[in-house]
């Protein structure tokens, strides 16, 4: 596996905090990728800040891990952004806090500018959670324009 490079990392001060990946969010999940293949992996140790039940991660985090890692799936794949228009979840088992997860994506068709993208959430190789997403591709120009996205590369 291969560490991507975080595109927007140096540009805080132009409104990059993203809660999901920014690493001086204080709040933040603090995401970090990797390339496999295929696939977009991130390696996340889930704290108990964000669980639900007493040493079960919340839902709601779940479906941010995997919406945030279908989006690093558009930009290192598709070297674009986008934005989610459909995420669909499917919890299967408690997740634990505590531990590192494993959250991984891939690609799974395209249709015009429509991104179809598979993730799952695993613990000792074991899925947890689930979930199919559909995501809104941007031309290039305006992912620069608008999102300040110019690329999205592995570290050397």
């Amino acid at each position: 596996m291969k560490k991507i490079r975080n595109p927007y990392a140096g540009l805080e001060d132009k409104g990059y905090n993203c809660f999901a990946c920014c690493p001086s969010n204080p709040f933040g999940l603090k995401m970090e990728f990797y390339e496999d293949g295929e696939d977009v992996v991130c390696l996340w140790d889930s704290r108990n800040e964000y669980q639900s039940w007493v040493n079960t991660l919340h839902g709601g985090i779940q479906a941010t891990l995997m919406d945030e890692i279908g989006g690093w799936v558009v930009s290192r794949k598709l070297q674009t952004t986008g934005m989610t228009s459909h995420l669909n979840v499917k919890y299967r088992n408690p997740v634990p806090t505590g531990v590192t997860l494993e959250i991984r994506a891939r690609l799974k068709e395209m249709k015009r500018n429509l991104a179809f993208i598979e993730a799952t959430i695993s613990h000792e190789g074991k899925v947890c959670s689930s979930a199919e997403m559909i995501y809104f591709c941007f031309p290039k120009d305006r992912a620069a324009s608008e999102f300040l996205f110019n690329g999205c590369e592995l570290e050397d």
